[in-house]
């Protein structure tokens, strides 16, 4: 009776959809690190390296379902719960909705959206990059910013699952989004604030001495651009509290900055990205002396270009992207600023409008002790070895259902 019931509620809502994508590949990776003392004492290079049976390679694995329900008068429900899940080796399904999970209530005025969702700032990142953010060939904005950005305390582990509480950089939880109507001449655009959903005391002095519990979690951001026919421009900003100590009246945040776009001319399709993101401290009871000056943000630069090639059925991907760490230490002398970039070039065979066949190899160039990897296991960093070259492949296959 019970499963009856259950199949006449599908019928009814018959917009209900089952979605998701299976992506596997064989993924290799290697990193180098150099001794760079003097010659007499140079102790060469050593490597780290791995080959792998990874996943998303092309496309992030995943499983959801979606749904609207036309509610009359131009009103409509919908909702969109999206999970994770690791084909390769089929330890993650559907535990958590952490990729997305929301409700949202659409009509003329645009959408009003509930739940976890992807961070304005994060679009320009996926959506201008040649790769989409998957796999070897994710620009180094993108990889550069996962850490950059991450939460002072990190929320609890869920078992062996991925955990969405790290950093608001590609997804926020606990958001109210707001997207502009379709309907506007190309302009499209959105906002989003997220909670931080800790616990207030009054009076303040009976709040805990313990440190993130009054504001880490918070976001704000927007994003609004235009795109007609070939051309597609977006900007983006977004603030994302990190830390904080109360008491010290202390709280960090990292206030993010991007623009990019794309332009269609048939035979070639070209992507940019401009990126600035600050990680700032900021103090209610700082004050100017010699050893905070400048010293209480790094700066995060970055840009990407790329480029699509249609061929027959296939595609040819390419791109550069660079990232520099401005420490903001005009005293240090002696030390240079973390500074990379990688070259990526693929291709996609598409079988069918679903599946496809892919290949993609990248390589990245670390100076000045910057340690960005394309995947798989770590540098070896000491006081002998800096990191340096990073490279990756992946060869794979990509369902889409």
């Amino acid at each position: 009776m019970a499963a009856l019931a259950v199949a006449g509620v599908a019928s009814a809502q018959s917009s209900v959809t089952l979605f998701g994508v299976v992506d596997a590949s064989i993924s290799g990776y290697s990193n180098s690190s150099r001794d760079v003392r003097n010659a007499f004492l140079n102790r060469g290079s050593v490597k780290t390296s791995s080959r792998q049976l990874a996943n998303g390679g092309y496309n992030s694995s995943r499983l959801g379902f979606r749904g609207t329900e036309d509610l009359g008068g131009g009103l409509s429900a919908s909702f969109w719960l999206e999970a994770p899940i690791s084909n390769d080796d089929g330890q993650q399904g559907v535990a958590t909705f952490n990729r997305r999970s929301t409700v949202s209530l659409s009509g003329p005025f645009g959408e009003v959206r509930l739940g976890r969702d992807y961070t304005p700032t994060f679009w320009n990142d996926t959506v201008f990059d040649p790769f989409g953010t998957n796999g070897v060939g994710t620009n180094l904005i993108s990889t550069a910013n996962t850490s950059f950005g991450a939460f002072g305390t990190p929320a609890a582990t869920v078992g062996s699952f991925a955990n969405g509480g790290k950093s608001n950089y590609d997804r926020a939880s606990n958001t109210i989004g707001y997207f502009l109507p379709p309907n506007l001449g190309g302009f499209y655009g959105q906002l989003m604030y997220g909670f931080s959903e800790k616990t207030k005391y009054s009076p303040g002095i009976a709040t805990p001495d313990i440190l993130n519990t009054q504001r880490q979690g918070r976001y704000v951001g927007g994003r609004f651009g235009y795109a007609n026919g070939p051309l597609d421009v977006a900007l983006a900003y977004g603030s994302s509290t990190v830390g904080d100590d109360y008491y010290a009246g202390i709280t960090s945040k990292v206030n993010t900055f991007n623009l990019g776009a794309s332009y269609d001319f048939g035979p070639v399709k070209l992507f940019g990205e401009y990126s600035k993101a600050k990680n700032k401290l900021d103090s209610d009871n700082q004050r100017f002396t010699f050893s905070n000056v400048n010293s209480n943000s790094v700066d995060l630069t970055g840009y990407l270009l790329g480029v699509t090639v249609p061929v027959g059925v296939g595609l040819i991907r390419a791109s550069y992207s660079a990232v520099k760490l401005d420490l903001n230490q005009p005293f240090a002398f002696n030390q240079r600023d973390p500074k990379a970039n990688k070259l990526a070039l693929g291709y996609v065979h598409n079988l069918s409008k679903r599946t496809a066949l892919y290949a993609t190899v990248a390589r990245i160039s670390n100076k000045n002790g910057a340690a960005l990897t394309t995947g798989g296991p770590g540098f070896i960093a000491n006081n002998t070895f800096t990191p340096k070259t990073s490279t990756g492949y992946d060869f794979g296959i990509r369902h889409a259902f």
